[in-house]
């Protein structure tokens, strides 16, 4: 059968393959459409297992609202410049918005379901792979429904984004919150929920290092104390300076509107994801000598 040049722009379309890949594709399919898109999917599948050992420390980081509900999703990609993609970006909005919709309680489950399209998360990160040649992983998700107002600030190119439920106050307060959470990455709504551990490390580190001072136990113990009550500050929400006014706690905000912050959640793009460090001078010479090291071993030459 003939393949027209028009077969093979529709099929890159529908699946971002190269243009040899698609007309290999429908001969083999005998130009039906749907088994040469089957057929691409399977074979793109292969690179993408190829890419799935690879570091993807970048990508964005998506919201969805619809009233009083609120998803967040973050997606990896290796580098920023897939990241600012248009195919990325709207893969990023796709799946979020399915987040919202459904009810997957992680990125297991939700690789499963289905976009509008009648492909799933799962094919269509897929074809994103093989499209920009990148590893492409969905790492995270989050819900947030709230009774009272609720708050979503994406923040510094959507590598950052929050999520901000109150009880109280009204919607420009809660844009606010998230805002604040957002640009300083609290631990906690307040002490209650500050780890014991984390606590019970601090206030040893920082009796070590009063107790070199040389001072009697109970100035010792006056100046961790001070300092514990520093380090809740800094670290709760409602202990911090609010972002918009540091003259003003986000306590004192709160209090003056009648609000509380019921729950908050806050994601950052690859936050403890180990990033691989390279250097591109030490990599060309190491190549370089794996080549001379190669073609000084009798062993490894190919015999004539």
């Amino acid at each position: 059968m003939s393949i027209s040049a028009s077969m093979v722009k529709e099929l890159r379309e529908r699946t971002g393959a190269g243009m040899m890949e698609c007309k290999k594709a429908l001969v083999e399919a005998s130009g039906n459409m749907d088994e040469a898109v089957e057929l691409l999917r399977k074979s793109g599948q292969a690179k993408a297992d190829k890419k799935s050992g690879r570091i993807a420390a970048e990508g964005r980081v998506a919201i969805a609202t619809d009233g009083h509900k609120a998803a967040m999703i973050e997606i990896n990609s290796e580098t920023d410049f897939v990241a600012k993609d248009e195919n990325f970006t709207l893969f990023a909005q796709a799946v979020v918005a399915r987040v919202l919709a459904g009810d997957a309680v992680d990125v297991v489950h939700l690789a499963a379901e289905k976009l509008p399209d009648g492909r799933t998360i799962e094919q269509a990160r897929t074809e994103l792979v093989t499209k920009v040649g990148e590893n492409i992983s969905l790492r995270r998700l989050a819900r947030v429904e709230a009774t009272g107002h609720l708050g979503s600030y994406a923040h510094h190119g959507a590598r950052i984004g929050a999520l901000v439920s109150l009880q109280g106050g009204n919607d420009d307060l809660a844009r606010d919150i998230a805002m604040h959470v957002a640009a300083t990455n609290p631990v906690c709504i307040d002490d209650s929920g500050v780890p014991a551990e984390t606590l019970e490390r601090e206030r040893r580190i920082f009796s070590e290092q009063a107790a070199e001072s040389g001072k009697p136990p109970e100035i010792i113990e006056k100046m961790v104390v001070g300092r514990i009550a520093k380090f809740l500050k800094e670290i709760t929400l409602v202990g911090q300076p609010f972002v918009k006014d540091p003259d003003v706690t986000v306590a004192k905000l709160l209090k003056d509107s009648g609000a509380s912050v019921a729950s908050f959640v806050r994601f950052e793009v690859g936050e403890g994801i180990e990033k691989k460090e390279e250097n591109f001078a030490e990599e060309v010479a190491r190549q370089i000598e794996q080549s001379k090291n190669a073609a000084n071993d009798p062993e490894s030459q190919e015999p004539v």
